[in-house]
C-alpha cells in the first residue's frame, strides 16, 4: 500500500491475449521492440507517473513466471502486483477488480486504470489525463476522430468524410472504482460481457464516461506492420 494521503490509484496493464494477427509466436506483450517487451514499455511509463500508486499487470494463464522475468530483467525498479488472466478481456478484468475488491469497498483505491500492453508508446500525460478525468467525471477514455468511413451497399462503395459523432477509442482508460466494480459485478449477475471496460460502464452504471483527445502516436500493435512504427516512435522517445 501507498503511504501517501487519501486514496490510491490504480494502473492495470492487460497483457493475457494473443498475438495471431501480429505474426507473433505466443503473447504480442513479449514482443521485443526498440530494445525491450512491449509490456516492459508499458510498466516503465507508469514508474514516471507519481499520480498512481500501484501497478497490477494481469497475464495470461501458464506465463507468470515470463511475466515476472521479464519484468526483473527489464524494468527492475518497478514494483508490480500480479493476477492471471481470464479466457477474454472481459474476464481479465474482472479478475483484476475481484483481486482489488478489497481495497476499492474500503474506499483505500478510488480509480482504475485500465491500459492494453499492445500500446507500448503511450505516454505519462495520457494516464495523468485519463486519471484527473475520471476523477471528476467518473469515466474518462481517450478518442480520436475517423477521418473517413467506407459505406457499402450492394456492389457500391461510397467514401464518406469523417464525422464527429465515429470515433477510434484507445487506452488508457480510467474509472471510479468503485463504479467499476459495481458495473462488474452487476455483469456476472447478468451474464454480459463487455467488449471493452467502458461499454461494461455504460451497461449498469449511469456514469457519464467522458472522452478526452488521443494521440495518433497512441497506435495499439495489431499488425506486422505496426512494429516498423512502433519501434520508431519508442526510438525517438
Amino acid at each position: 500500500m501507498s503511504a501517501r494521503p487519501g486514496p490510491d490509484a490504480v494502473a492495470v496493464v492487460l497483457a493475457a491475449g494473443l498475438g495471431t494477427r501480429v505474426g507473433a509466436d505466443g503473447n504480442k506483450a513479449y514482443l521485443r521492440i526498440a530494445g525491450r517487451s512491449m509490456v516492459a514499455w508499458s510498466i516503465d511509463t507508469l514508474t514516471r507517473v507519481p499520480e498512481i500508486a500501484r501497478t497490477v499487470l494481469v497475464f495470461r494463464r501458464g506465463e507468470y513466471e515470463l511475466a515476472r522475468d521479464t519484468l526483473q530483467s527489464e524494468v527492475p525498479t518497478a514494483t508490480v502486483e500480479f493476477v492471471e488472466g481470464g479466457d477474454t478481456r472481459h474476464a481479465s478484468e474482472s479478475n483484476v477488480l475481484r483481486y482489488l475488491a478489497t481495497d476499492i469497498d474500503s474506499g483505500a483505491v478510488d480509480v482504475v486504470i485500465i491500459h492494453d500492453a499492445a500500446r507500448p508508446v503511450a505516454g505519462p500525460d495520457m494516464f495523468v489525463t485519463a486519471l484527473s478525468v475520471a476523477r471528476e467525471f467518473g469515466g474518462a477514455i481517450p478518442a480520436l476522430p475517423v477521418a473517413d468511413v467506407i459505406r457499402t451497399r450492394g456492389h457500391d462503395v461510397e467514401l464518406l468524410a469523417g464525422s464527429a459523432a465515429l470515433v477510434r477509442v484507445q487506452t488508457p482508460q480510467a474509472f471510479r472504482a468503485a463504479t467499476l466494480l459495481q458495473a462488474y459485478r452487476a455483469a456476472e449477475r447478468e451474464g454480459f460481457e463487455g467488449t471493452d471496460t467502458s461499454s461494461c460502464v455504460e451497461a449498469f452504471t449511469d456514469v457519464e464516461v467522458r472522452t478526452f483527445r488521443g494521440e495518433q502516436r497512441n497506435l495499439k500493435v495489431t499488425y506486422a506492420a505496426d512494429i516498423a512504427v512502433a519501434e520508431r516512435l519508442l526510438t525517438r522517445r
